[in-house]
């Protein structure tokens, strides 16, 4: 795959480089390129879908590595593992219950006692069997009685037809696996471009007449959530912290009024200050851990302190591509990274401060700049996605339908090598 991998190699670089930023873009443009992967990837005859499998895992460690803090990458990469897996068993499965169903209705018994034989007529057989496609031999699927992926053959008489069919079938099983994982993909990248309308139609639904909301910083989601709510004749004010040292709230602020809302700019300091002033936080989320828990950019936890103080609702926006598997109690998971001291201060006006004056050769002063905050679940009162809101105990739900427990080993592995 030359240009694949000139293409992997491109995004691989941009993500060490920083040149890529936010969960959105990071997202999609791993779905668009594990989508070229699965595309081009030539697959054998046999254990079609663990080759595909290979190869996106071989593409997501590098680019996971690349920059493990975008834990977007990482999901993306755990859900396109899991829409591989479940095709491949929607396949097997249709297609075991086409031979079970014809040996059944054959007139001839010899050939149905050997169809019977070799597919099984049980339905619960046929779901075992294809659940199985992927999973190892083990002491528990012995017990179970669920026959391996390597005993399912299919039936077929003596002769060079026979084996010209089979070659057929399964050169059109290949086919039908990628297209049907293309398509997947393709609806996921659909879903990613679409989230932010999407969540945006829930607005009315929680910002009401003459109410009072705060936000930190800038976010695509939160200002297209308030803007929606503006739209349908919603009118209320908004206090926007600054978001120091990179101060996107006055960014945030400026899109607000130019769409007619009333923006105050207040700074991250006076939150406590006018936190009692508000009726409810409004925020993003750079990820959302399986715990309910919130990596958030910096000064978000002051916020949802300060909203649990004054018994406000502390609400955040976010798109399911920023639903994490991983948890952050685990010391393998990289949660934050330290960004440029050139953004908090002058080094020309600090220079001196800077020298190497202590006695084992340190600076006398230290600049520490984080990128992000964690806000444990009690804070965060509702999560809104595109498929509705919910509380942070339900997150384990959503992360069991999108991703596999075996692609998240994987997630959690290289997350750790960055740290």
């Amino acid at each position: 795959m030359p240009d694949v991998q000139e293409l992997v190699s491109d995004l691989v670089l941009k993500l060490k480089r920083r040149r890529i930023e936010g969960s959105h873009a990071c997202a999609k443009l791993t779905a668009e390129l594990l989508r070229q992967v699965v595309s081009h990837q030539r697959v054998p005859y046999t254990n079609q879908a663990a080759a595909l499998v290979d190869a996106v895992k071989a593409v997501g460690e590098k680019l996971i590595s690349a920059n493990p803090v975008e834990l977007a990458v990482g999901n993306i990469v755990s859900r396109v593992l899991h829409i591989i897996r479940e095709e491949d068993i929607a396949l097997t499965s249709s297609a075991l219950e086409g031979l079970g169903f014809s040996a059944g209705s054959d007139d001839d018994d010899s050939h149905a006692e050997r169809d019977d034989h070799h597919v099984g007529s049980s339905p619960a057989v046929v779901a075992a069997a294809a659940r199985s496609t992927l999973r190892a031999p083990s002491l528990h699927t012995l017990l179970e009685g669920i026959p391996d992926s390597a005993s399912v053959r299919y039936p077929s008489s003596s002769g060079g037809d026979s084996e010209g069919k089979s070659r057929s079938d399964k050169s059109s099983r290949t086919r039908k696996l990628k297209h049907a994982a293309i398509e997947a993909i393709n609806e996921l990248i659909s879903d990613i471009d679409t989230c932010h309308e999407q969540i945006s139609e829930q607005a009315v639904e929680h910002i009401h007449q003459n109410e009072v909301i705060m936000t930190l910083g800038r976010s695509r989601t939160v200002k297209e959530f308030l803007c929606a709510a503006k739209e349908k004749n919603r009118s209320y004010r908004v206090f926007v912290a600054e978001g120091a040292p990179r101060y996107q709230g006055h960014v945030l602020a400026k899109e607000l009024v130019a769409k007619g809302l009333q923006a105050t700019v207040i700074t991250d300091s006076a939150v406590f200050a006018m936190i009692s002033r508000v009726n409810m936080v409004i925020v993003g989320a750079h990820a959302i851990m399986a715990n309910g828990g919130v990596m958030a950019p910096v000064g978000l936890n002051m916020v949802a302190l300060a909203a649990q103080k004054h018994a406000v609702p502390f609400v955040v926006v976010a798109g399911s591509h920023k639903l994490c598997p991983l948890y952050p109690h685990n010391p393998e998971v990289l949660l934050n990274e330290l960004k440029s001291p050139s953004e908090l201060l002058d080094f020309g006006e600090f220079s001196d401060c800077m020298d190497f004056g202590s006695r084992n050769g340190a600076p006398l002063l230290h600049v520490v700049n984080p990128a992000f905050d964690y806000v444990p679940p009690k804070l965060v009162s509702l999560f809104i996605t595109e498929t509705g809101g919910y509380n942070p105990s339900y997150m384990y739900r959503l992360i069991a339908d999108y991703y596999s427990a075996d692609d998240v080993v994987i997630q959690q592995r290289k997350s750790g090598s960055g740290n």
